[in-house]
Protein backbone atom coordinates (compact mmCIF):
# COMPACT_ATOMS: atom_id res chain seq x y z
CA UNK A 1 0.00 0.00 0.00
CA UNK A 2 1.39 3.51 -0.93
CA UNK A 3 2.21 5.84 1.82
CA UNK A 4 0.64 9.83 1.50
CA UNK A 5 4.10 10.83 0.67
CA UNK A 6 5.10 8.33 -2.36
CA UNK A 7 1.57 8.83 -3.33
CA UNK A 8 1.69 12.43 -3.41
CA UNK A 9 4.83 12.23 -5.15
CA UNK A 10 3.64 9.89 -8.44
CA UNK A 11 0.48 12.43 -8.87
CA UNK A 12 2.95 15.55 -8.59
CA UNK A 13 5.42 13.73 -11.33
CA UNK A 14 2.17 13.19 -13.38
CA UNK A 15 0.35 16.99 -12.74
CA UNK A 16 3.72 18.72 -14.12
CA UNK A 17 4.62 16.52 -16.95
CA UNK A 18 1.38 17.41 -18.03
CA UNK A 19 2.96 21.10 -18.35
CA UNK A 20 6.24 20.40 -19.78
CA UNK A 21 6.20 18.61 -23.04
CA UNK A 22 4.24 16.68 -25.19
CA UNK A 23 7.70 14.53 -26.13
CA UNK A 24 8.15 11.96 -23.41
CA UNK A 25 8.78 13.53 -19.97
CA UNK A 26 12.04 13.34 -18.64
CA UNK A 27 12.76 10.89 -15.39
CA UNK A 28 11.54 12.06 -12.16
CA UNK A 29 13.40 10.81 -8.74
CA UNK A 30 12.41 11.41 -5.29
CA UNK A 31 14.65 13.31 -3.12
CA UNK A 32 14.02 11.74 0.37
CA UNK A 33 13.12 7.81 0.91
CA UNK A 34 10.48 8.55 3.47
CA UNK A 35 9.06 12.15 4.47
CA UNK A 36 11.44 14.86 4.30
CA UNK A 37 13.25 16.42 6.94
CA UNK A 38 11.94 18.08 9.78
CA UNK A 39 7.85 16.94 9.18
CA UNK A 40 5.03 19.09 8.42
CA UNK A 41 4.34 20.74 4.76
CA UNK A 42 1.28 20.49 1.91
CA UNK A 43 -0.92 17.31 2.67
CA UNK A 44 -2.41 18.04 -1.20
CA UNK A 45 -1.07 17.21 -4.60
CA UNK A 46 1.31 19.90 -6.41
CA UNK A 47 -0.16 22.65 -8.11
CA UNK A 48 0.91 23.91 -11.39
CA UNK A 49 -0.23 26.60 -12.89
CA UNK A 50 -1.22 27.78 -16.37
CA UNK A 51 1.98 29.62 -16.31
CA UNK A 52 4.12 26.95 -15.24
CA UNK A 53 4.73 28.26 -11.44
CA UNK A 54 4.79 25.60 -9.19
CA UNK A 55 3.58 25.55 -5.37
CA UNK A 56 1.94 23.23 -3.01
CA UNK A 57 5.38 20.45 -3.05
CA UNK A 58 4.90 18.13 -0.49
CA UNK A 59 7.31 15.58 -1.84
CA UNK A 60 10.52 17.62 -3.91
CA UNK A 61 12.12 15.41 -6.82
CA UNK A 62 14.18 16.00 -9.44
CA UNK A 63 13.65 16.29 -13.07
CA UNK A 64 16.47 14.34 -15.33
CA UNK A 65 16.69 15.73 -18.74
CA UNK A 66 19.38 13.34 -20.99
CA UNK A 67 21.19 14.88 -23.64
CA UNK A 68 21.10 12.94 -26.82
CA UNK A 69 25.16 13.37 -26.87
CA UNK A 70 26.26 13.49 -22.99
CA UNK A 71 29.02 15.17 -22.72
CA UNK A 72 29.14 13.86 -18.49
CA UNK A 73 29.20 17.06 -16.98
CA UNK A 74 25.54 17.57 -15.17
CA UNK A 75 23.91 20.78 -13.74
CA UNK A 76 21.29 21.60 -11.12
CA UNK A 77 18.81 23.86 -12.15
CA UNK A 78 16.53 25.75 -9.74
CA UNK A 79 13.89 28.32 -10.86
CA UNK A 80 13.23 31.19 -9.12
CA UNK A 81 9.94 33.20 -7.56
CA UNK A 82 10.73 34.49 -4.39
CA UNK A 83 10.33 31.08 -2.37
CA UNK A 84 6.81 31.61 -3.26
CA UNK A 85 6.70 29.52 -6.03
CA UNK A 86 8.69 27.97 -8.50
CA UNK A 87 9.48 29.03 -12.17
CA UNK A 88 9.61 26.31 -14.85
CA UNK A 89 8.05 27.58 -17.61
CA UNK A 90 10.34 30.80 -18.19
CA UNK A 91 13.57 29.82 -15.78
CA UNK A 92 13.70 25.79 -15.11
CA UNK A 93 12.53 24.10 -17.98
CA UNK A 94 14.03 26.76 -20.77
CA UNK A 95 17.38 26.52 -18.95
CA UNK A 96 17.23 22.61 -18.73
CA UNK A 97 16.61 22.45 -23.07
CA UNK A 98 19.31 24.86 -23.37
CA UNK A 99 21.98 22.72 -21.15
CA UNK A 100 21.16 19.33 -22.79
CA UNK A 101 21.53 21.35 -26.10
CA UNK A 102 24.98 21.69 -24.65
CA UNK A 103 25.20 17.91 -24.05
CA UNK A 104 25.01 18.59 -19.91
CA UNK A 105 22.90 16.92 -18.16
CA UNK A 106 20.23 18.87 -16.32
CA UNK A 107 18.68 17.98 -13.40
CA UNK A 108 15.64 19.91 -12.74
CA UNK A 109 15.53 20.78 -8.77
CA UNK A 110 11.07 20.68 -7.62
CA UNK A 111 11.99 22.04 -4.18
CA UNK A 112 9.82 23.07 -0.84
CA UNK A 113 8.80 26.18 -0.21
CA UNK A 114 9.53 28.00 3.43
CA UNK A 115 6.01 28.98 4.40
CA UNK A 116 4.08 26.35 3.12
CA UNK A 117 3.64 24.43 6.71
CA UNK A 118 7.25 23.14 7.04
CA UNK A 119 8.49 22.46 10.62
CA UNK A 120 12.37 23.46 9.43
CA UNK A 121 10.86 26.79 7.75
CA UNK A 122 14.05 28.74 5.72
CA UNK A 123 15.96 25.60 5.88
CA UNK A 124 13.76 23.17 3.58
CA UNK A 125 15.07 24.56 0.20
CA UNK A 126 18.30 24.33 1.43
CA UNK A 127 18.03 21.14 2.91
CA UNK A 128 16.41 19.66 -0.62
CA UNK A 129 19.72 21.35 -2.58
CA UNK A 130 22.12 19.76 -0.58
CA UNK A 131 20.62 16.40 -1.26
CA UNK A 132 20.11 16.62 -4.92
CA UNK A 133 23.96 17.19 -5.49
CA UNK A 134 24.02 14.17 -3.48
CA UNK A 135 22.28 12.35 -5.31
CA UNK A 136 23.46 13.36 -8.93
CA UNK A 137 26.45 12.13 -7.47
CA UNK A 138 25.19 8.88 -6.83
CA UNK A 139 23.55 8.21 -10.21
CA UNK A 140 27.06 9.32 -11.65
CA UNK A 141 27.35 5.99 -13.18
CA UNK A 142 23.80 5.46 -14.39
CA UNK A 143 24.09 8.54 -16.40
CA UNK A 144 27.38 8.33 -17.32
CA UNK A 145 28.19 11.49 -15.56
CA UNK A 146 31.79 12.86 -14.51
CA UNK A 147 31.16 13.11 -10.38
CA UNK A 148 34.05 16.31 -10.73
CA UNK A 149 32.03 17.97 -13.20
CA UNK A 150 28.77 19.11 -11.41
CA UNK A 151 27.07 22.46 -11.25
CA UNK A 152 24.28 24.43 -10.50
CA UNK A 153 22.40 27.13 -12.21
CA UNK A 154 19.95 29.45 -10.23
CA UNK A 155 17.51 32.15 -11.58
CA UNK A 156 16.49 34.99 -8.55
CA UNK A 157 15.28 32.78 -5.56
CA UNK A 158 16.87 30.14 -7.30
CA UNK A 159 20.06 31.89 -7.49
CA UNK A 160 19.98 32.13 -3.55
CA UNK A 161 19.36 28.76 -2.95
CA UNK A 162 21.91 27.30 -5.47
CA UNK A 163 24.41 30.61 -3.81
CA UNK A 164 23.84 28.77 -0.25
CA UNK A 165 24.59 25.52 -1.67
CA UNK A 166 27.71 26.73 -3.02
CA UNK A 167 29.30 28.72 -0.26
CA UNK A 168 27.15 26.65 2.58
CA UNK A 169 28.14 23.24 1.06
CA UNK A 170 29.87 22.13 4.19
CA UNK A 171 26.50 22.91 6.74
CA UNK A 172 24.75 20.24 8.11
CA UNK A 173 21.37 21.82 6.78
CA UNK A 174 19.97 17.91 7.94
CA UNK A 175 20.23 14.68 9.36
CA UNK A 176 21.66 12.27 7.45
CA UNK A 177 19.10 9.76 6.12
CA UNK A 178 21.27 7.28 4.59
CA UNK A 179 24.73 6.76 2.38
CA UNK A 180 23.71 8.73 0.00
CA UNK A 181 24.01 12.05 2.62
CA UNK A 182 27.93 10.89 2.86
CA UNK A 183 28.20 12.31 -0.72
CA UNK A 184 29.62 15.90 -0.85
CA UNK A 185 27.09 18.71 -1.65
CA UNK A 186 29.36 21.08 -3.43
CA UNK A 187 28.59 22.33 -6.80
CA UNK A 188 32.08 21.83 -8.91
CA UNK A 189 30.75 25.64 -10.47
CA UNK A 190 27.70 27.44 -10.60
CA UNK A 191 26.09 30.12 -12.30
CA UNK A 192 23.44 32.83 -10.72
CA UNK A 193 21.02 34.87 -12.77
CA UNK A 194 19.58 37.92 -11.18
CA UNK A 195 20.28 36.29 -8.12
CA UNK A 196 18.56 37.91 -4.65
CA UNK A 197 22.37 37.90 -2.92
CA UNK A 198 21.99 39.32 0.82
CA UNK A 199 19.25 40.16 3.22
CA UNK A 200 20.26 43.13 4.55
CA UNK A 201 19.25 46.22 4.34
CA UNK A 202 18.89 48.46 1.74
CA UNK A 203 18.44 45.21 -0.41
CA UNK A 204 16.07 43.18 1.97
CA UNK A 205 12.68 44.32 0.42
CA UNK A 206 13.01 41.10 -2.05
CA UNK A 207 9.99 38.02 -1.28
CA UNK A 208 13.25 36.11 -0.59
CA UNK A 209 13.71 37.85 2.71
CA UNK A 210 10.28 38.04 3.68
CA UNK A 211 9.48 34.01 2.83
CA UNK A 212 13.19 33.05 4.29
CA UNK A 213 13.14 35.36 7.96
CA UNK A 214 10.29 37.82 7.80
CA UNK A 215 9.48 41.68 7.71
CA UNK A 216 12.00 42.49 10.80
CA UNK A 217 14.05 40.24 11.49
CA UNK A 218 17.89 39.77 13.92
CA UNK A 219 20.76 40.70 12.40
CA UNK A 220 21.72 37.06 12.97
CA UNK A 221 19.42 35.90 11.08
CA UNK A 222 20.12 38.47 7.85
CA UNK A 223 23.65 37.16 8.17
CA UNK A 224 22.79 33.44 8.16
CA UNK A 225 20.54 33.81 5.07
CA UNK A 226 23.03 36.54 3.25
CA UNK A 227 25.00 34.00 0.60
CA UNK A 228 28.04 36.93 0.42
CA UNK A 229 28.43 36.47 4.21
CA UNK A 230 29.48 32.70 4.07
CA UNK A 231 31.81 33.04 1.10
CA UNK A 232 34.90 31.30 1.62
CA UNK A 233 38.72 30.05 0.03
CA UNK A 234 37.39 26.50 -1.42
CA UNK A 235 33.84 27.77 -2.38
CA UNK A 236 33.17 26.55 -6.21
CA UNK A 237 33.99 29.32 -9.19
CA UNK A 238 30.71 31.55 -9.55
CA UNK A 239 29.22 32.92 -12.87
CA UNK A 240 27.05 35.96 -12.20
CA UNK A 241 24.44 37.73 -14.52
CA UNK A 242 22.47 40.72 -14.19
CA UNK A 243 20.74 44.08 -15.59
CA UNK A 244 21.28 47.44 -14.20
CA UNK A 245 17.98 48.23 -14.30
CA UNK A 246 16.38 45.34 -12.08
CA UNK A 247 13.62 46.45 -9.79
CA UNK A 248 13.60 43.46 -7.78
CA UNK A 249 17.29 41.70 -7.29
CA UNK A 250 19.00 45.27 -8.01
CA UNK A 251 22.69 44.94 -9.37
CA UNK A 252 24.35 45.25 -6.30
CA UNK A 253 23.18 41.99 -4.82
CA UNK A 254 25.87 40.45 -7.69
CA UNK A 255 28.19 43.49 -6.55
CA UNK A 256 27.89 42.32 -2.88
CA UNK A 257 28.46 39.03 -3.98
CA UNK A 258 31.72 39.86 -6.19
CA UNK A 259 33.12 41.49 -4.08
CA UNK A 260 33.55 38.65 -1.37
CA UNK A 261 34.78 36.37 -4.24
CA UNK A 262 37.33 38.63 -4.99
CA UNK A 263 38.30 39.09 -1.18
CA UNK A 264 38.23 34.81 -0.78
CA UNK A 265 40.08 34.53 -3.36
CA UNK A 266 36.93 32.73 -5.11
CA UNK A 267 37.38 32.66 -8.81
CA UNK A 268 33.87 35.10 -10.03
CA UNK A 269 32.76 36.14 -13.72
CA UNK A 270 30.44 38.83 -13.73
CA UNK A 271 28.49 40.20 -16.53
CA UNK A 272 25.90 43.15 -16.47
CA UNK A 273 23.36 44.76 -18.87
CA UNK A 274 21.96 47.64 -19.15
CA UNK A 275 18.47 46.71 -19.78
CA UNK A 276 16.46 43.39 -19.38
CA UNK A 277 15.00 44.31 -15.88
CA UNK A 278 13.85 40.92 -14.12
CA UNK A 279 13.03 37.99 -15.17
CA UNK A 280 14.45 37.41 -18.51
CA UNK A 281 15.72 33.91 -18.28
CA UNK A 282 17.30 32.47 -21.08
CA UNK A 283 16.93 35.95 -22.68
CA UNK A 284 14.62 37.30 -24.78
CA UNK A 285 14.63 37.52 -28.17
CA UNK A 286 16.27 40.85 -29.68
CA UNK A 287 17.21 41.68 -26.48
CA UNK A 288 20.99 42.17 -25.14
CA UNK A 289 20.17 39.75 -22.19
CA UNK A 290 20.30 36.73 -25.01
CA UNK A 291 24.01 36.72 -24.89
CA UNK A 292 24.07 36.17 -21.34
CA UNK A 293 24.38 32.23 -22.40
CA UNK A 294 26.86 32.10 -25.13
CA UNK A 295 28.73 33.96 -22.36
CA UNK A 296 28.14 30.99 -19.67
CA UNK A 297 28.97 28.39 -22.10
CA UNK A 298 32.64 30.62 -23.09
CA UNK A 299 32.92 30.62 -18.99
CA UNK A 300 32.11 26.54 -18.73
CA UNK A 301 34.54 25.85 -21.55
CA UNK A 302 37.39 27.73 -19.64
CA UNK A 303 36.89 26.02 -16.10
CA UNK A 304 36.98 23.23 -18.08
CA UNK A 305 33.49 21.73 -17.86
CA UNK A 306 32.73 21.88 -21.87
CA UNK A 307 35.72 20.07 -23.65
Amino acid sequence: MLDRRTFLMAAAAATLADRVSAREPPNRVQLWPGEPPGGGGPVSLVRVSAQGAVTNVSSPFLEIATPSQPNGAAVLVAGGGGYTYIDTANEAHPAAKWLTDQGVTAFVLIYRLPREGWHNGPLVPLQDAQRAMRMMRSMADAYHLDPKRMGALGFSAGGHLVGMTSVRADFRSYPASDRLDELSARPDFAALIYPVVTLEPPLDHTATCHELIGDHPSPAARDEWSVQTHVHRGCPPLFLVDAEDDPICKPAHTGILEAACLSADVPVERHQFKTGGHGFGMGRPGTPEMLWPDMYRAWLSRIGVLT
